[in-house]
């Protein structure tokens, strides 16, 4: 099993930060521009919580 390293945790933490404050910017550092960022970008402007929800999401699975 690996572990991730302080920095690697510490990047993570700042994506979803990021996420929850502007959920398309979190899904974009994170995937960058191909359908979850679009996808974000419809969940947010429906509704806030879907879209950090989603963003939350992508950043976790990596």
């Amino acid at each position: 099993m690996a572990t991730k390293t302080g920095d690697s945790l510490l990047g993570d933490f700042l994506r979803i930060l990021l996420a929850i404050l502007l959920p398309p910017l979190g899904v974009f550092f994170e995937v960058g521009l191909g359908k979850h960022f679009w996808l974000n970008i419809l969940l947010t402007i429906l509704g806030y919580i879907p879209g950090i929800i989603h963003a939350v999401y992508i950043i976790a699975k990596k």
